[in-house]
C-alpha cells in the first residue's frame, strides 16, 4: 500500500476543516494536518523536514490575511508544491485572481469530496513528474523526474536508473521509517511474481555504490527491520 501523503489544510471554518481532514484521512492515501490561519500555516511550513507537505488546501479569506497573498509569498520563497484554493468567492474575476497568485486550482465551496480528491490526485501526479519536484537527501539534491542526484559540494552529478530513482523517492516519502522489502518491491515493480527480493537487493547494492561514501558501511540507505530506510538528513563529515 502506498504511503499516506502529508497535506496541509488551511481554513478558519473549524467544522469544515475537521470534516475535510477526517474524510481525507479515511481515504488512506492522505495524512492531513490542520491550520486555522496563515500564521499557523507558516509555523507548520517552517517546521523543517518533519513538516514536509505534498500539497496545500488553502482558504482565500482567513482571519489574518488573504490566501492569495500568502500563495504569492510561498511561490516567491520557492515553494513549488500544488496549492488548491477553497473559497466561497465564485466570480470569474475571483478565479483569475486566485490562479494568477500562483495557485494550481480553485474550488468553490460547497464542493464535492470526490471532485476535490480527483483534482488533488491529478495535481500531485503532475508535480511528481515535473522538474519542480526536488528533494534533499543527505548531501544530494534529488530530482526524481530527471533521475538525477546533484552533489554541490563536489560539483558531481549522479545518474540513476528508473528503478533507483523510484526506490529513493518511495523511501524519502517514508520520512525515515523502515519500509519492508516486499512493500518496496511491490511499489516499485508492481505485483510481479517473476520479480523477487533478490532483484531489490541488487538494486540497493548498486544504489549504495553510487551514493554512499563507504558502501560497506551504509549511512544514507540503511538496512533495518526486514527492509530499508533512508536517512535523508544525514550528511557526511567534511574530509
Amino acid at each position: 500500500m502506498a504511503l499516506a501523503r502529508p497535506i496541509l489544510i488551511v481554513d478558519d471554518d473549524r467544522a469544515l476543516r475537521e470534516t475535510l481532514a477526517e474524510q481525507l484521512r479515511a481515504e488512506g492515501e492522505f495524512a492531513p494536518t490542520e491550520a486555522d490561519c496563515l500564521t499557523a500555516a507558516e509555523t507548520q511550513l517552517a517546521g523543517g523536514a518533519a513538516a514536509r507537505f505534498d500539497a496545500l488546501l488553502l482558504d482565500v479569506s482567513l482571519p489574518d490575511g488573504d490566501g492569495r497573498d500568502f500563495t504569492r509569498r510561498m511561490r516567491a520563497a520557492g515553494v513549488k508544491v500544488p496549492i488548491i484554493m477553497l473559497t466561497g468567492a465564485d466570480t470569474e474575476a475571483d478565479t483569475i485572481r486566485g490562479l494568477d497568485s500562483g495557485a494550481n486550482d480553485y474550488l468553490v465551496k460547497p464542493f464535492r469530496l470526490g471532485e476535490l480528491l480527483a483534482r488533488l490526485r491529478r495535481h500531485l501526479a503532475i508535480f511528481d513528474n515535473s522538474d519542480d519536484a526536488v528533494f534533499t537527501i543527505g548531501p544530494y539534491t534529488f530530482r526524481p523526474a530527471a533521475k538525477l542526484l546533484l552533489e554541490a559540494a563536489r560539483n558531481r552529478k549522479i545518474r540513476l536508473t528508473e528503478k533507483e530513482a523510484a526506490i529513493l523517492k518511495y523511501l524519502y516519502r517514508a520520512e525515515g521509517k523502515p519500509v519492508a522489502r516486499q512493500v518496496l518491491l511491490n511499489e516499485v515493480w508492481g505485483y510481479n511474481a517473476a520479480v523477487t527480493t533478490h532483484t531489490l537487493e541488487t538494486h540497493i547494492y548498486r544504489l549504495r555504490q553510487k551514493v554512499e561514501p563507504d558502501p560497506a558501511n551504509a549511512r544514507l540507505l540503511v538496512t533495518e527491520s526486514g527492509g530499508y530506510k533512508l536517512n535523508a538528513t544525514w550528511v557526511p563529515q567534511p574530509a
